[in-house]
């Protein structure tokens, strides 16, 4: 075992603090990564102060990840000391299952691996994540990260980037399409990025006319305010794509409106409670609601081939981990444009 430093949440209603962590040595297939930059993830959050039940504590959150690899095992054969890799939402899956045969490992049958608050496959070793200094991860849950972009903006698309790039690429949203994004924060900015990128008319729909002109220069062509019923009166059957990044208690019946015939919601967003939906929202347009996680591995790779190839990024807000704490507050406040990403050197 390697002692490394961390961050973690010992109880639900106690700040983060500084941790000694225990990481396993690599073995034959693991490699061993020296963490540079990890995003602050809404789940991070909802995790930490155990809102969605299944903490176990201490926790160290973290899972947009990226690093430096220290050390390989025997039998790694794609890694080396010195590259720059990638770690996403999780790392490993039982990879004999159907949708792990498919390279769709974050729906496997017999429950993936997390980065973090997770077991291993051996159903007995937990799992910390990207709050420290080292990790080590199985090498096919390890991604190559290209060079040409900033590395701390590059890790928030190791989740951010790609919730929003899976579901653009399996609706096949193409140039043409009309695609409206519900909330403009960490998940709806990369929405508007990725879908103007493959040529969709965006427009964001927000309560807060503050972010239009954030919404203008991240790329979207429209934007438009919620709160007005005259504005949602008007835009009703426009959008042949929703996607709806809001974890905020919100009417998904609103927005169905605003959908053509045959248009598709796309929920990403994980409200408190459950959301009535009328039937005839969906019937009356043979309109669909459906949902979305993360890609698997080798969707989230070729995201970041993607967004290296034209040029995305997130929009970041560079933290020292000691800072986490208000970084979780004005997360929560939705004040921070748009992503929160902690400088692992600053754990010392």
């Amino acid at each position: 075992m390697k002692a490394v430093k961390s961050y973690v949440a010992h109880s639900a209603d106690k700040p983060l603090e500084p941790y000694q962590l225990d990481r396993r040595e690599p073995e034959a297939k693991d490699v061993e990564i020296k963490i540079l930059y990890c995003g602050v993830c809404h789940s991070d959050i909802h995790t930490a102060r155990n809102e969605w039940g299944g903490t176990m504590y201490p926790v160290v959150p973290g899972h947009e990840i990226v690093g430096t690899v220290t050390r390989v095992g025997s039998e790694v054969s794609r890694f080396k000391a010195g590259d720059t890799v990638g770690v996403g939402c999780f790392v490993d899956s039982c990879g004999h299952c159907k949708n792990c045969k498919e390279d769709n490992e974050q729906y496997c049958e017999n429950g993936h691996s997390q980065t973090y608050n997770s077991y291993l496959q051996d159903h007995k070793t937990i799992t910390y994540g990207g709050y420290s200094t080292h990790i080590v991860v199985t090498e096919k849950f390890v991604l190559n990260v290209s060079d040409k972009l900033p590395l701390e903006k590059v890790a928030p698309l190791l989740c951010a980037g790609i919730t929003t790039y899976s579901p653009l690429k399996h609706w096949n949203v193409k140039a043409g399409d009309k695609l409206g994004v519900v909330g403009l924060g960490g998940l709806g900015h990369m929405a508007v990025k990725i879908g103007a990128s493959m040529g969709a008319e965006v427009t964001v729909l927000s309560r807060s006319k503050s972010k239009e002109k954030d919404a203008q220069e991240l790329g979207a062509h429209h934007f438009e305010i919620t709160t007005d019923k005259s504005t949602m009166e008007r835009l009703a059957n426009s959008f042949d794509f929703i996607i709806d990044t809001v974890s905020a208690q919100h009417d998904y019946n609103d927005y169905l409106a605003l959908l053509n015939t045959n248009g598709v919601m796309i929920i990403l967003g994980v409200p408190p409670t459950p959301s009535d939906v009328q039937a005839f929202q969906l019937i009356g347009g043979r309109r669909s609601l459906v949902g979305s996680l993360v890609g698997g591995i080798k969707e989230t790779q070729e995201m970041l081939d993607y967004c290296a190839e034209h040029n995305i990024t997130s929009d970041v807000e560079m933290i020292n981990i000691d800072q986490i704490n208000e970084a979780y507050e004005r997360t929560l406040a939705g004040d921070v444009h748009y992503r929160f990403v902690i400088d692992m050197a600053s754990l010392k």
